[in-house]
């Protein structure tokens, strides 16, 4: 018999100066922008958290059903910024295309530190 053991994802690894890839991808595949005000809309957001979190962004690109972006941490925040950007933006999601529930899931990556 072969049993599963449950083993917790392993913590994200967070220091100044860390650049990430995160792609967030919406639930089912679903679009998570509709109309061209919502990317409007997630793009005020973003650029709201880089400010407030004290990131660089290196790029970004928004897909449909997903985006990406290459933020650099300069205070090893990235959890707070992330979860205030989607937080924020699926409420205002949901609020203007009456909806509720999550929206979008995350999949952050470390790629280098200067």
């Amino acid at each position: 018999m072969l049993l599963a053991l449950n083993m917790a994802r392993p913590l994200r690894i967070e220091f100044p100066g860390a650049v990430y890839h995160i792609t967030a991808r919406g639930n089912a595949r679903v679009r998570i922008y509709e109309q061209a005000r919502d990317r409007e809309l997630f793009l005020g957001i973003f650029s709201e958290v880089v400010k407030r979190f004290n990131w660089l962004c290196h790029a970004y690109c928004l897909m449909d059903n997903h985006y990406h972006l290459l933020v650099e941490t300069l205070k090893g925040n990235l959890s707070r910024g992330m979860r205030h950007l989607n937080g924020v933006y699926t409420q205002s999601f949901n609020r203007r295309h009456n909806r509720v529930g999550h929206l979008a899931y995350l999949e952050p990556r470390v790629l280098s530190r200067k």
